[in-house]
């Protein structure tokens, strides 16, 4: 059906873009990715790109600037075989949370990396929740910005709504929260807190009702889990019943499993958009696949349907 598709896997998202291709009914496109001894990166097709729209499915996760490079250079190499177009599939999209200058003589390396992959020849990206929406804005070529939501939904459909909370890590979630409150039928929470430094945070209080109640938080990115942890312990010492936090992007760096094996957290749930072979050493984490989600979104780019009604129809199925 897909005769001029191609799938390409770089070295973040290998399993992911096999469970992607096998979906699609294709495979994925034979490649040599070479790193020189001194860091240089080398990527070369095994085949034809002549005329073929092509789907790259790397996250720029750790290490970042390796990856980043990889897909630079991959892009122009498709674009120099003649493909016909060239998405980026990034389901993590590293220096996200560079989008702004929080202190003088700061730079905004997301809206950098966004030129860098325009200027290297891609023609559309696709990322999953990216950490704030205007990030679309600093690209000058189409942005798709799917959500794993219909994936988390799936996962808390059961939920008694009178008994849940969906609480927000901070006021800047609060939209993402609220999404997944509606669907559950539940209220939501609020996390009043403030940021001294990166990776560190102080709660001050909890706006809402939580005493008593199953409490789910909703974010995008967990990276030290400090945060999340601390938060964990203050929703237990002020009266929740349990904690369980639903991530979209698992970047899990240093100890952060650690911390969330000792940590109050009943369960965290994420999604493999970062490839974390450690997490499977975890009872307490969740891997939720973002290949089906992936699949419909390369699908309809290429039937040219709507991918809010897609995902809405994909929502439905999976939900029930």
């Amino acid at each position: 059906m897909y005769n001029r598709l191609k799938i390409i896997s770089l070295s973040a998202n290998t399993e992911l873009a096999k469970e992607v291709a096998g979906l699609l009914g294709v495979r994925v496109t034979n490649s040599d990715l070479i790193h020189f001894a001194d860091g240089e990166v080398l990527w070369q097709g095994s085949e034809s790109f002549r005329g073929d729209n092509v789907y790259i499915i790397q996250s720029t996760c750790a290490p970042v600037n390796e990856r980043l490079m990889e897909l630079l250079v991959c892009i122009d190499a498709c674009k120099r075989a003649s493909a016909r177009s060239i998405t980026c599939i990034v389901p993590y999209f590293g220096y996200a949370r560079q989008d702004r200058k929080a202190k003088p003589r700061q730079p905004i390396t997301a809206k950098l990396v966004a030129d860098m992959l325009t200027v290297a020849g891609a023609d559309r990206v696709v990322c999953v929740d990216l950490h704030s929406l205007q990030l679309t804005g600093f690209f000058d070529i189409p942005v798709d910005n799917i959500s794993a939501l219909p994936l988390i939904h799936a996962y808390f459909k059961d939920r008694d709504p009178s008994t849940t909370v969906c609480v927000s890590p901070d006021h800047g979630g609060v939209v993402r929260t609220t999404k997944l409150a509606e669907r559950l039928n539940c209220p939501i929470a609020i996390i009043d807190k403030r940021r001294p430094e990166p990776n560190k945070a102080e709660i001050t209080a909890i706006v809402g009702d939580i005493e008593g109640k199953d409490c789910i938080i909703v974010d995008d990115i967990v990276d030290t889990a400090g945060t999340l942890c601390a938060a964990a312990d203050k929703l237990i010492e002020l009266g929740a019943k349990s904690v369980e936090a639903v991530i979209s992007h698992g970047v899990l760096s240093k100890d952060a499993v650690k911390k969330i094996e000792a940590s109050q957290l009943r369960k965290l749930v994420i999604t493999d958009s970062i490839p974390l072979p450690d997490i499977k050493k975890s009872k307490k984490i969740d891997v939720m696949t973002l290949a089906p989600l992936l699949k419909e979104t390369i699908a309809s780019l290429e039937e040219g349907r709507s991918l809010s009604d897609t995902f809405q129809s994909f929502e439905d199925k999976i939900v029930g």
